[in-house]
Protein backbone atom coordinates (compact mmCIF):
# COMPACT_ATOMS: atom_id res chain seq x y z
CA UNK A 1 0.00 0.00 0.00
CA UNK A 2 3.11 2.38 0.57
CA UNK A 3 5.97 2.96 -1.34
CA UNK A 4 9.64 1.61 -0.30
CA UNK A 5 12.00 3.88 -0.74
CA UNK A 6 15.12 1.83 0.37
CA UNK A 7 18.19 3.16 1.77
CA UNK A 8 19.69 6.54 2.20
CA UNK A 9 22.01 6.52 -0.59
CA UNK A 10 20.08 8.15 -3.88
CA UNK A 11 17.27 8.06 -2.11
CA UNK A 12 16.61 11.98 -3.23
CA UNK A 13 16.79 11.52 -7.02
CA UNK A 14 15.58 8.02 -6.93
CA UNK A 15 12.02 9.16 -5.51
CA UNK A 16 11.90 12.69 -7.13
CA UNK A 17 12.23 10.21 -10.11
CA UNK A 18 9.06 7.75 -8.58
CA UNK A 19 7.23 10.62 -7.36
CA UNK A 20 7.22 11.98 -11.08
CA UNK A 21 5.87 9.31 -12.99
CA UNK A 22 4.37 6.16 -10.82
CA UNK A 23 1.69 5.41 -8.60
CA UNK A 24 1.77 2.51 -6.28
CA UNK A 25 -0.34 -0.28 -7.06
CA UNK A 26 -3.67 -0.72 -5.60
CA UNK A 27 -5.97 -3.36 -5.60
CA UNK A 28 -8.78 -2.06 -8.00
CA UNK A 29 -10.83 -4.71 -6.90
CA UNK A 30 -14.10 -4.57 -4.41
CA UNK A 31 -11.94 -6.92 -2.06
CA UNK A 32 -8.61 -4.21 -2.56
CA UNK A 33 -10.84 -1.02 -1.68
CA UNK A 34 -12.52 -2.80 1.39
CA UNK A 35 -8.52 -3.50 2.71
CA UNK A 36 -7.28 -0.14 1.97
CA UNK A 37 -10.54 1.18 3.85
CA UNK A 38 -9.98 -1.30 7.34
CA UNK A 39 -5.84 -0.60 7.11
CA UNK A 40 -6.96 3.40 7.37
CA UNK A 41 -9.77 2.59 10.21
CA UNK A 42 -7.11 0.39 12.24
CA UNK A 43 -4.63 3.17 11.67
CA UNK A 44 -7.05 5.59 13.76
CA UNK A 45 -8.66 7.39 11.00
CA UNK A 46 -12.34 7.42 11.77
CA UNK A 47 -14.26 7.25 8.52
CA UNK A 48 -17.32 7.91 6.86
CA UNK A 49 -19.61 7.46 3.74
CA UNK A 50 -18.92 10.27 0.94
CA UNK A 51 -20.75 10.96 -2.67
CA UNK A 52 -18.96 9.68 -5.66
CA UNK A 53 -18.36 10.52 -9.02
CA UNK A 54 -21.45 10.54 -11.56
CA UNK A 55 -21.90 11.16 -15.11
CA UNK A 56 -18.90 13.42 -16.15
CA UNK A 57 -18.15 16.09 -13.80
CA UNK A 58 -21.39 15.20 -12.14
CA UNK A 59 -21.91 13.74 -7.90
CA UNK A 60 -24.04 11.06 -6.88
CA UNK A 61 -25.87 13.41 -4.21
CA UNK A 62 -28.79 15.12 -5.20
CA UNK A 63 -27.43 19.31 -5.12
CA UNK A 64 -28.07 21.10 -8.01
CA UNK A 65 -24.54 22.47 -9.29
CA UNK A 66 -22.76 20.89 -5.92
CA UNK A 67 -19.93 22.81 -5.56
CA UNK A 68 -17.25 19.80 -4.44
CA UNK A 69 -18.52 16.77 -6.49
CA UNK A 70 -17.90 13.63 -4.65
CA UNK A 71 -15.30 15.10 -2.19
CA UNK A 72 -18.74 15.66 0.49
CA UNK A 73 -20.00 13.29 2.81
CA UNK A 74 -23.23 11.96 2.78
CA UNK A 75 -24.79 12.45 5.64
CA UNK A 76 -24.96 15.96 7.82
CA UNK A 77 -23.87 13.79 10.81
CA UNK A 78 -20.82 12.94 9.58
CA UNK A 79 -18.65 14.26 12.57
CA UNK A 80 -20.70 11.87 15.08
CA UNK A 81 -21.02 8.68 12.30
CA UNK A 82 -17.07 8.98 11.60
CA UNK A 83 -16.06 5.43 12.92
CA UNK A 84 -12.73 3.25 13.30
CA UNK A 85 -15.74 0.39 13.88
CA UNK A 86 -14.72 -2.77 11.41
CA UNK A 87 -18.00 -4.13 11.20
CA UNK A 88 -19.59 -1.01 10.44
CA UNK A 89 -17.06 0.14 7.65
CA UNK A 90 -17.43 -3.52 5.97
CA UNK A 91 -21.42 -2.84 6.22
CA UNK A 92 -21.19 0.72 4.50
CA UNK A 93 -18.46 -0.89 2.13
CA UNK A 94 -20.76 -3.63 0.73
CA UNK A 95 -23.81 -1.94 0.87
CA UNK A 96 -22.41 1.49 -1.19
CA UNK A 97 -19.62 -0.20 -3.66
CA UNK A 98 -19.52 3.01 -5.25
CA UNK A 99 -19.40 5.39 -2.29
CA UNK A 100 -15.81 7.25 -1.62
CA UNK A 101 -14.97 8.03 1.94
CA UNK A 102 -14.13 10.71 3.79
CA UNK A 103 -11.87 10.86 7.47
CA UNK A 104 -12.81 13.01 10.15
CA UNK A 105 -9.95 15.47 11.01
CA UNK A 106 -9.13 16.75 14.90
CA UNK A 107 -10.55 13.93 16.63
CA UNK A 108 -6.90 11.66 16.38
CA UNK A 109 -5.62 13.00 13.26
CA UNK A 110 -4.74 16.56 11.51
CA UNK A 111 -4.15 16.48 7.86
CA UNK A 112 -1.75 18.84 6.22
CA UNK A 113 -2.89 19.60 2.75
CA UNK A 114 -0.26 21.71 0.28
CA UNK A 115 -0.26 22.05 -3.39
CA UNK A 116 1.42 18.72 -5.26
CA UNK A 117 4.51 20.32 -6.15
CA UNK A 118 5.26 21.49 -2.91
CA UNK A 119 4.23 18.13 -1.31
CA UNK A 120 6.55 15.87 -3.34
CA UNK A 121 9.18 19.06 -2.51
CA UNK A 122 8.66 18.79 0.86
CA UNK A 123 8.33 14.63 1.34
CA UNK A 124 12.07 14.07 -0.81
CA UNK A 125 13.60 16.64 1.59
CA UNK A 126 12.01 15.45 4.93
CA UNK A 127 12.44 11.58 4.03
CA UNK A 128 16.07 12.86 3.19
CA UNK A 129 16.96 14.51 6.05
CA UNK A 130 15.65 11.28 8.02
CA UNK A 131 12.70 12.86 9.59
CA UNK A 132 10.02 10.20 10.18
CA UNK A 133 6.78 11.05 7.79
CA UNK A 134 3.64 9.33 8.29
CA UNK A 135 0.88 8.53 5.53
CA UNK A 136 0.84 10.61 3.05
CA UNK A 137 -1.94 10.85 -0.08
CA UNK A 138 -1.73 12.31 -3.26
CA UNK A 139 -4.76 13.61 -5.16
CA UNK A 140 -4.73 14.07 -8.65
CA UNK A 141 -6.09 17.38 -8.44
CA UNK A 142 -3.20 18.67 -7.26
CA UNK A 143 -3.15 17.85 -3.67
CA UNK A 144 -0.74 16.17 -1.28
CA UNK A 145 -1.87 15.30 2.03
CA UNK A 146 0.23 14.46 5.26
CA UNK A 147 -1.34 12.46 7.73
CA UNK A 148 -0.39 13.87 11.53
CA UNK A 149 -1.34 13.36 14.72
CA UNK A 150 -4.27 15.98 15.91
CA UNK A 151 -2.40 18.92 17.79
CA UNK A 152 -6.14 19.54 19.43
CA UNK A 153 -7.38 17.69 22.52
CA UNK A 154 -10.00 15.96 21.93
CA UNK A 155 -10.53 15.14 25.84
CA UNK A 156 -11.30 18.50 26.49
CA UNK A 157 -13.92 20.27 23.57
CA UNK A 158 -13.10 23.86 24.58
CA UNK A 159 -9.39 22.94 23.79
CA UNK A 160 -9.69 21.85 20.20
CA UNK A 161 -8.41 23.92 17.01
CA UNK A 162 -11.47 24.52 15.36
CA UNK A 163 -10.35 24.18 11.25
CA UNK A 164 -11.79 27.84 10.46
CA UNK A 165 -8.77 29.31 12.03
CA UNK A 166 -6.51 27.96 9.72
CA UNK A 167 -8.85 28.93 6.47
CA UNK A 168 -8.82 33.09 7.08
CA UNK A 169 -7.38 34.81 4.30
CA UNK A 170 -5.47 36.51 6.79
CA UNK A 171 -3.32 32.98 7.68
CA UNK A 172 -2.77 32.21 4.30
CA UNK A 173 -0.08 34.74 3.40
CA UNK A 174 1.93 32.83 6.28
CA UNK A 175 1.72 29.76 5.05
CA UNK A 176 1.21 30.19 1.81
CA UNK A 177 -0.87 27.51 -0.32
CA UNK A 178 -1.48 25.57 3.30
CA UNK A 179 -3.94 24.18 4.10
CA UNK A 180 -4.27 22.23 8.11
CA UNK A 181 -7.68 20.16 8.44
CA UNK A 182 -8.45 19.87 12.23
CA UNK A 183 -11.40 19.92 14.34
CA UNK A 184 -14.80 20.25 11.78
CA UNK A 185 -12.65 19.21 8.75
CA UNK A 186 -12.53 16.37 6.18
CA UNK A 187 -10.42 15.23 4.09
CA UNK A 188 -11.30 11.99 1.40
CA UNK A 189 -9.19 8.52 2.57
CA UNK A 190 -8.08 6.70 -0.34
CA UNK A 191 -9.06 4.61 -2.35
CA UNK A 192 -11.49 7.52 -3.76
CA UNK A 193 -12.67 8.71 -6.87
CA UNK A 194 -12.73 12.08 -8.28
CA UNK A 195 -15.00 13.69 -11.20
CA UNK A 196 -13.73 13.88 -14.43
CA UNK A 197 -12.85 12.55 -17.76
CA UNK A 198 -9.88 11.13 -16.52
CA UNK A 199 -9.02 8.24 -13.85
CA UNK A 200 -8.35 10.55 -11.27
CA UNK A 201 -8.32 9.32 -7.76
CA UNK A 202 -6.68 9.68 -3.87
CA UNK A 203 -4.32 7.23 -3.43
CA UNK A 204 -1.95 6.36 -1.64
CA UNK A 205 2.24 7.58 -1.64
CA UNK A 206 2.87 6.05 2.09
CA UNK A 207 -0.14 4.14 3.80
CA UNK A 208 -1.45 4.40 6.90
CA UNK A 209 0.84 1.03 8.69
CA UNK A 210 3.18 4.44 9.09
CA UNK A 211 2.77 5.98 12.67
CA UNK A 212 1.43 9.37 12.74
CA UNK A 213 4.10 12.45 13.20
CA UNK A 214 4.05 15.44 15.37
CA UNK A 215 2.75 18.29 12.69
CA UNK A 216 5.34 20.60 13.95
CA UNK A 217 8.00 17.99 12.77
CA UNK A 218 7.03 18.32 9.21
CA UNK A 219 5.85 21.97 9.37
CA UNK A 220 8.98 23.83 8.64
CA UNK A 221 9.80 22.40 5.69
CA UNK A 222 6.02 22.37 4.36
CA UNK A 223 6.05 25.85 4.85
CA UNK A 224 8.81 26.11 3.10
CA UNK A 225 8.49 24.04 -0.13
CA UNK A 226 4.65 25.95 -0.51
CA UNK A 227 6.30 29.77 -0.27
CA UNK A 228 9.07 28.31 -3.07
CA UNK A 229 6.23 26.91 -5.08
CA UNK A 230 3.25 29.80 -4.19
CA UNK A 231 2.23 31.06 -7.78
CA UNK A 232 3.28 28.50 -9.61
CA UNK A 233 0.08 26.42 -10.08
CA UNK A 234 -3.73 27.17 -9.90
CA UNK A 235 -5.65 27.93 -6.47
CA UNK A 236 -7.11 24.88 -5.23
CA UNK A 237 -8.75 26.27 -2.54
CA UNK A 238 -12.24 25.26 -4.10
CA UNK A 239 -11.65 21.72 -3.70
CA UNK A 240 -8.99 21.38 -0.67
CA UNK A 241 -11.51 22.98 1.78
CA UNK A 242 -14.87 21.26 2.55
CA UNK A 243 -17.79 23.17 2.57
CA UNK A 244 -20.65 22.64 5.15
CA UNK A 245 -23.68 20.06 4.44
Amino acid sequence: MSAEFGGRTGRQGRLSQWLRGRRPKQAADEGGREALLLAAAEAGLPLAPAAHPATGYGCSCDRVGCPTPARHPVSFAWQTQSTTDRAQIERWARHQPQANFITATGMVHDVLDVPLDAGREALTRLLDAGVEVGPVAESDDGRMLFFTLTRGTPEDEDEWWPCELDCHPETMDEHPGLRWHCRGSYVLVPPARLPGDDDQSVHWVRGPEHPLPDPLSLLEVLTDSCARHVGEQPDHAGTAWPLRH
